[in-house]
């Protein structure tokens, strides 16, 4: 086969920067916070005197100043938030999701739940059992082992499994026919019947799909269930169907899928399992995708739906299967259907709504057993949110307790509404941090057990990994306390009862773990993975030292919160101010970040590709690519598809290809970088077309160019002209803002070979703009 190489100078500016929230009262009679400068559809007619539970004036929130996120952390009279970690379990599970028990089971077993597709049970010993207790590698996507958001991400027992054996799994299957051509998966949301002859094994032969759900893009699945412990309901997690900002392929234009009712996107169902009654079957097929639809949008724009299907992209077996339960919020009444809409009714499955990624979901297990979700975050804020019947949780109107503009995501946005398109209140967090102390939460569950008195009431959770960085594991851990006298027997059964006191915000503190191994600072050195409890209400922490679900890895732990050991109390590590204060914990200091997992999906087994076939896997290749730069990456793989320049691409030639910074668009006219991958003539009066192939094909170069010759601005400038915005000479050295270049990338056998090293420009903080 024909040798294509190829080079790819990718600039990754890993900093997130962020605005300051608007400062708000407890009413509002304009139902908005400084007049939105999203494009919200009919929102723009919604008033009243909507109540303000967005938290944007708490003390609590998080600030931003100096174009950076700082977090409030607080401190709790006569607690100190120190905790140790025992070691059950290691090196059995390539990406743990979650730990769960079996109700009524007395062996002590726990069941662990691996990303790649299998459940492994761990007995009250810590021995994990050589054969799974559910296995569906053989139906699940073909998962990216570097980094993937798809995957078996949860299971729940049913209430009655002693009696009735079913264990439901959320998991994303490949692509289904119905679905829109070049979507990313099916997820099914499936019943399963344990083996009658074997308790340690589901008959995986039993499985009932009780719904479909088709995503256009790999992240953002939501992906948990659990059962109510007080209605005996299931409770699915639904994310907003991925890639960035709720906007792209697949979600509602100008609002977004997770403030369009009449998507099951971005959404909390809530379905009964034990009844078939309440709800008429739903078989949404997906139409074509070629067809054009035109819809109604703010000021009566005719939006083009080429990449918004027709019809419903999920099928449901509500009346078949399962019912629905009767005071779900639109399970008897619809509300308005808004132009702004995709269709034309509203899945009465919906619990609560306005959640972009709502990856974390768990039940209080004493109180009034309240929902909480752990909600990522876009760039700035990650929240846990206590949820209600019928809420609007904001996206993507807000995050967190602060706007959103989904033209300008690495600032809150000037102003926005505080009440959604129905006029109803948009309900903010109760616990926030910005990325100054983290990045991607990790939920999380509310303390119950016995072996921590102190932490009773408590919310316990934490992060990904360490601030800007998703590559190095090095995550940490938050406790959240509730205001003083707050009680969950508070809450109400109804959003629409919801008061400001009783959506008040958490002292949030840093959790100091005392004695982990091989550690001498209060981080654990580790990816971050879940936080559950067993059967006794203790907390187990799951965690890994890589990326994705990486089948030839085995770096899987299973740890149990435990008292501190060998610690004086009171011994605390990290600084705590009082609330409202507005300074964050003392620095990390992660060792340099491993970016070779960035070429993780690029190796064998080879395929045959074109230069054009390798830059999208390329794209695909960067963890959480919605982040600022990586998300330019991907508007710039777009950008080539739409102008056609990507045609130029998909020979044998060899090419030198440069992603584009934000530089590269500084220059487009007015709302031409939010229109960038639409048609030509979509902005009236824009010579878009035109502006988006220079761009294109300023970063193509034909032919090889060695590092030498990509380190030097002058020969870059000579090479790909003066629009170009690349990264320029230095040496190798470790930052935060890092820019990675990728020299002489080779295909050999159609894989991409040879990811270099950090460079830093030098002389600069930051990349050199060439231009």
């Amino acid at each position: 086969m024909t040798k294509v190489t190829l080079v790819i100078a990718s600039l990754l500016v890993l900093a997130l920067v962020a605005g300051a929230g608007a400062q708000v009262g407890l009413s509002n009679t304009s139902g908005t916070n400084e007049s939105s400068n999203q494009t919200t559809g009919s929102m723009q007619n919604v008033t009243g005197n909507a109540t303000d539970l967005t938290n944007a004036d708490a003390p609590q929130a998080v600030k931003f100043e100096n174009n950076t996120t700082v977090t409030t952390f607080g401190e709790v009279p006569g607690f100190v938030p120190n905790v140790s970690l025992k070691l059950v379990a290691q090196n059995f599970t390539t990406a743990p999701m979650m730990v769960t028990t079996a109700p009524g089971d007395e062996t002590g077993r726990l069941f662990v739940v691996d990303q790649i597709g299998v459940v492994k049970i761990v007995d009250a010993n810590g021995t994990v059992a050589t054969e799974p207790f559910l296995d569906l590698r053989d139906k699940m996507a073909n998962l990216t082992p570097r980094y993937d958001e798809r995957g078996l991400l949860s299971i729940a027992f049913h209430p009655d499994y002693q009696t009735n054996g079913k264990v439901y799994a959320f998991y994303s299957a490949p692509l289904r026919p119905e679905a829109p051509e070049g979507w990313s998966c099916t997820n099914h949301i499936s019943e399963f019947q344990v083996d009658p002859e074997n308790p340690n094994a589901v008959n995986t032969s039993s499985e009932k799909v009780l719904m479909y759900i088709d995503k256009s893009y790999e992240n953002h699945n939501g992906g948990q269930l659990a059962f109510g412990p007080a209605d005996g309901y299931l409770y699915i997690s639904v994310g907003d169907i991925g890639k960035a900002d709720d906007v792209g392929n697949g979600h509602t234009p100008g609002i977004g899928n997770a403030q369009d009712l009449t998507k099951i996107y971005g959404k909390i169902l809530r379905i009964d399992v034990d009844s078939t009654t309440g709800g008429m079957p739903q078989q949404n097929a997906t139409a074509t995708m070629n067809a054009t639809a035109t819809m109604s949008a703010a000021g009566n724009m005719s939006v083009n739906r080429t990449e918004n299907p027709p019809e419903p992209t999920w099928t449901t077996f509500a009346g078949s299967l399962y019912g629905i339960p009767p005071d779900n919020p639109f399970a008897e009444t619809q509300p308005r259907i808004l132009d702004t809409y995709a269709y034309t009714s509203v899945p009465p499955e919906i619990y609560a709504y306005g959640f972009r990624n709502p990856a974390y979901m768990s039940f209080d297990s004493g109180g009034s057993n309240a929902l909480f979700i752990s909600m990522a975050g876009q760039n700035l804020f990650e929240s846990v949110l206590d949820v209600v019947n019928g809420g609007n949780y904001g996206w993507n109107i807000r995050e967190g307790t602060h706007c959103f503009d989904p033209n300008a995501t690495t600032a809150p946005g000037k102003s926005c509404n505080i009440t959604g398109l129905q006029g109803e209140p948009l309900i903010g967090p109760i616990v926030e941090f910005g990325h100054d102390v983290g990045n991607v939460i990790v939920g999380g569950q509310v303390y119950r057990g016995t072996e921590l008195p102190d932490f009773t009431g408590k919310y316990v959770f934490g992060s990904w990994s360490s601030p800007n960085n998703y590559v190095t594991p090095n995550g940490t851990l938050f406790v959240a306390t509730p205001p003083s006298g707050w009680d969950e027997s508070m809450l109400p059964a109804s959003a629409k009862d919801l008061t400001p006191e009783e959506n008040a915000m958490w002292t949030l503190q840093k959790l100091n773990v005392v004695g982990m191994p091989n550690n001498e600072s209060s981080d654990l050195g580790l990816f971050v993975r879940s936080i559950n409890q067993g059967s006794d209400n203790e907390l187990y922490l799951l965690t890994n030292t890589v990326g994705g679900p990486d089948n030839s890895t085995q770096t899987g732990s299973l740890w149990k919160f435990v008292p501190p050991q060998n610690a004086t109390t009171g011994n605390v590590t990290t600084t705590t101010v009082a609330t409202g204060a507005g300074t964050t914990p003392s620095s990390y200091s992660a060792g340099a970040p491993d970016y070779s997992q960035i070429g993780g999906l690029l190796q064998p087994p080879a395929q045959n590709r074109t230069v054009w076939d390798l830059l999208q896997a390329t794209e695909g290749a960067i963890p959480f690519e919605e982040t600022p730069v990586y998300g330019n990456f991907t508007i710039f793989i777009g950008l080539l598809q739409t102008t056609g320049v990507n045609r130029l691409l998909q020979g044998n030639e060899s090419y030198t290809v440069f992603a584009p910074t934000d530089g590269a668009f500084a220059d487009l006219p007015p709302g031409e970088l939010s229109a960038l991958l639409g048609t030509a003539g979509s902005q009236p009066g824009q010579a878009g077309m035109v502006n988006r192939t220079a761009i294109a094909l300023n970063h193509i170069v034909p032919g090889l160019y060695p590092e030498s010759a990509l380190q030097n601005a002058t020969t870059l400038v000579t090479l790909a002209g003066s629009n170009l915005t690349v990264n320029a000479t230095g040496a190798p050295i470790r930052v935060d803002n890092a820019t990675i270049i990728i020299p002489d990338l080779t295909a050999k056998n159609g894989v991409i070979q040879g990811i270099d090293r950090v460079l830093l420009p030098s002389g600069t903080d930051g990349a050199a703009n060439l231009s």
